[in-house]
């Protein structure tokens, strides 16, 4: 497949990072279908569309045509059939849990045309362990974007060792192509790169936090102040979202049996609390009284 071939792109699931990489692929020309077995979630997800886009006109970035086309572009759908029967590429993006994401391939193996390439958007789970729950395992591959989708230009190719040649120059050419900027791993590790390089940061800062060192603000205004970290630690797991760090940790564990991969106890406690971060108004902060 030439990379003038991709014209449709599929992806999987309608939730914070699923339905920003959407409207970007829209945004950027693509016909783009977005699945979800959700209802309230895909109209969350349209109505996000319909409020985001003459807001971008308003600021100046996009021209009214370019918002026209954009709407146009794009589409909310509950059938997976209908989402990946005609997809050039899908990007996955489901909740962090490998057994759903192995299921959801399964799926898409039996959906998507032939050519189609399925990548994954996970920021833990490397595609080789996806891979042969479908029949073109040359063609599963790590792409991995980070929140918010539309804004973070980053975009993580990760070639592992089933990964053709081709599948993964498509993968950094459609990544450009979306305004985003990759970069490629030649071969899978844990965590990828970022990932890697903040869970060092983060384990130090929960370690810092437990043995009463410094409290939660402090330690992020020494990220911001003292290293020109454009948030610390604590406030960018609230922007991300403590659930998924407790998913992924779990989800870690579950695989290497561990006792050192469980989630910190801080961290569980704000979990168990359904505190999550800025999505449900309190976190590591209270966000309750911001406007």
């Amino acid at each position: 497949m030439k990379f003038e071939d991709i014209r449709n792109i599929c992806v999987v699931g309608a939730g914070n990072m699923g339905h920003q990489i959407a409207l970007q692929a829209a945004i950027c020309g693509f016909s783009v279908k977005c699945f979800d077995v959700n209802v309230e979630t895909l109209k969350k997800a349209d109505d996000f569309v319909n409020s985001y886009l003459p807001g971008r006109v308003e600021k100046g970035r996009l021209s009214e045509d370019q918002a026209r086309q954009a709407r146009v572009n794009i589409q909310f759908v509950d059938s997976l059939q209908v989402a990946a029967g005609d997809a050039d590429f899908v990007i996955e993006a489901a909740t962090e849990i490998l057994s759903l994401k192995r299921k959801i391939f399964a799926d898409l193996d039996q959906t998507a045309p032939a050519h189609c390439i399925l990548a994954t958007n996970s920021s833990a789970i490397v595609s080789s362990k996806i891979a042969d729950a479908t029949q073109r395992q040359d063609k599963v591959v790590n792409m991995h974007f980070f929140n918010p989708a539309l804004v973070m230009k980053l975009v993580e190719v990760v070639k592992g060792p089933h990964v053709s040649d081709e599948t993964a120059d498509l993968t950094m050419q459609l990544s450009k192509v979306m305004q985003k900027v990759p970069v490629l791993l030649k071969k899978e590790v844990d965590g990828f790169l970022l990932n890697r390089i903040f869970a060092a940061i983060s384990k130090e800062a929960m370690w810092l936090l437990e043995m009463g060192v410094a409290d939660v603000e402090d330690i992020d205004n020494a990220c911001v102040f003292g290293a020109g970290h454009p948030m610390g630690p604590f406030r960018l797991n609230d922007l991300t979202g403590i659930d998924l760090s407790y998913i992924m940790r779990m989800e870690k564990f579950r695989d290497t049996g561990n006792a050192a991969d469980l989630p910190n106890p801080r961290l569980v406690e704000h979990y168990m609390k359904g505190e999550f971060g800025e999505k449900t108004g309190k976190g590591w902060y209270d966000y309750s009284t911001k406007k």
